[in-house]
């Protein structure tokens, strides 16, 4: 049986979807993660030639536990973080625009773009100012259906349309703040407002309150001259109601050897959803052929009114920045996926924390501050490390190594753990048991930490060029070297600091594979993120 999903149920949704971002009960957050996707000995998750052919994510319960467990660092979207986006049509002379119509469909394709619906139509532009602005008229009729080129660029902020010298008339609704502009620009995309609804900036009010039909009578704008008709001998000037379901519209009609050649809107009504002009009140001959004349009908009570169906806001853009100004986003490291992660909890040692997390960034990943390093130029992101402790050993992947002394034996190590060490054969997804599940050394396959105590082994890198032991007597947040302060995000317990969040919490709502990036001082990340609903 034939159905479809409305556009009105996209924009819902995406309306839904910031509205839960806003909700304090929720805490989402863009994240990075796994460090070392191209192991050449592979793994879960991975690909040995993850950069010259990354992988489409999959969408299971293992994918997205594993997607959780490799998590490097977060950073929580806020409301001013988060737009409804739609599709950046930049103004360009020479360009024929569709006008706004509230009819494409199957049946009646934009004629231009052949777009099959409003919102694929080219009915909206940017201009240079980052003012936009909706086509009302582009001059098309019956007799030319594509209407005329774009020649003048508008420029204006009136409430009203304006009809420009080269026959456009065009509706302003809003110029992109700065901070939107440089948080947010993108090639595809303009960002919208947020709470168009309920906004009080005065600029959004004004333009919102004018489109209120229901107060100032001037819902329609535009009535398309499909046919001409013949026969009409009325002069230049005459009136015709909009009839329809609404009330309050008036046009006024120019007539030009006998067809009726414009159509003036001098009062748009209100509480329209289709209208007809009543030609009969403005003639009382019978004309050779009868003129087909069709009310534009806007949406809602008006242009403006409801930014978000006007231009059909059926995308949401989020804007992170990972840069330098924390300890919790170490430079030492590389990542290829970027995520959004909804409401994890607070880490704590049971692994059952219910506490919502709700701090601004968080690290997911184990810190240990180490001394005694040799060999810290050889150790690289996503390597394995081990360490011979109690029960068996504990392996995990490097997230960074930062060094705390120009000579590099003392610093603090970064890493995490996942099925991949463990698995039958070191990677893959193999189940099988057997003698030694590690491949690398014997071990019991269960998920040990490296230990703090003084009685434990050095941590190395299984090729052996890095070892370092862990520094058990510092506990704290800061450290100093040579008479600075340093902040490192974490709270270190006798040398380790555990996540900040607990990884097997929260749900992976997005995920996006990416070719390996390294990160670096003189960089920062602005992550941009699209979802379409």
């Amino acid at each position: 049986m034939p159905a479809l999903v409305t556009d009105k149920f996209r924009i819902i949704n995406a309306t839904s979807f910031i509205d839960s971002v806003n909700d304090s009960s929720n805490s989402f957050y863009v994240f990075v993660g796994l460090s070392n996707p191209s192991d050449p000995s592979g793994g879960y998750g991975r690909d040995s030639d993850w950069d010259s052919n990354t992988p489409s994510p999959i969408d299971n319960v293992d994918y997205l536990n594993h997607y959780k467990s490799t998590i490097l660092f977060g950073k929580k979207i806020t409301s001013a973080n988060i737009k409804r986006a739609v599709r950046k049509i930049t103004w360009s002379s020479g360009t024929t625009y569709e006008m706004y119509r509230s009819d494409y469909s199957i049946l009646n394709p934009s004629p231009v773009s052949g777009s099959l619906r409003l919102h694929d139509a080219n009915y909206y532009v940017v201009n240079s100012d980052f003012r936009v602005y909706i086509c009302i008229d582009n001059g098309a009729s019956g007799i030319n259906t594509r209407g005329n080129s774009s020649q003048v660029e508008p420029t204006f902020t009136d409430l009203e349309p304006s009809k420009l010298s080269d026959g456009y008339t065009w509706k302003y609704l809003y110029t992109i703040s700065p901070s939107d502009i440089v948080k947010f620009d993108t090639i595809e995309y303009i960002t919208l407002p947020n709470n168009w609804s309920t906004s009080t900036d005065p600029q959004i009010s004004s333009i919102r309150d004018n489109g209120d039909s229901s107060v100032n009578n001037n819902q329609i704008k535009k009535v398309y001259i499909e046919n001409q008709g013949s026969g009409y001998n009325k002069v230049t000037g005459d009136t015709a109601n909009i009839i329809g379901d609404g009330s309050g519209g008036e046009v006024s009609l120019v007539v030009t050897s006998n067809k009726i050649t414009d159509v003036i809107v001098t009062s748009g009504g209100k509480n329209y959803t289709y209208g007809i002009i009543d030609l009969q009140t403005s003639t009382d001959n019978i004309p050779g052929t009868y003129a087909n004349l069709i009310p534009i009908i806007p949406p809602s009570k008006g242009h403006g009114y409801d930014l978000y169906e006007e231009l059909g806001a059926d995308r949401v853009l989020i804007y992170a920045r990972f840069d330098d100004s924390t300890k919790d986003f170490p430079i030492g490291t590389q990542f290829s996926q970027i995520g959004i992660l909804k409401n994890p909890t607070i880490f704590d040692s049971t692994g059952v924390s219910t506490s919502l997390y709700t701090s601004s960034e968080f690290s997911a990943v184990y810190s240990a501050k180490v001394n005694n390093v040799t060999g810290a130029n050889t150790l690289t992101p996503g390597e394995k490390i081990r360490q011979n402790v109690t029960g068996g050993v504990s392996y995990a992947y490097v997230a960074s190594f930062e060094p705390l002394n120009s000579q590099g034996t003392e610093g603090i190590l970064k890493y995490y753990r996942d099925r991949s060490l463990y698995y039958n054969g070191g990677g893959g997804s193999n189940h099988q048991d057997f003698i030694g599940i590690n491949t690398f050394v014997d071990s019991n396959g269960s998920l040990l930490k490296f230990d703090n105590s003084s009685t434990s082994s050095q941590i190395s890198s299984i090729d052996g060029g890095f070892t370092a032991s862990i520094d058990e007597t510092f506990s704290g947040i800061t450290t100093t070297v040579t008479n600075s302060i340093i902040n490192l995000g974490v709270e270190f317990n006798n040398g380790i600091a555990e996540p900040e969040i607990n990884n097997k919490s929260g749900s992976v709502i997005y995920i996006d594979n990416r070719e390996t990036i390294a990160r670096n001082a003189r960089q920062k990340e602005d992550v941009k993120i699209i979802l379409e609903f």
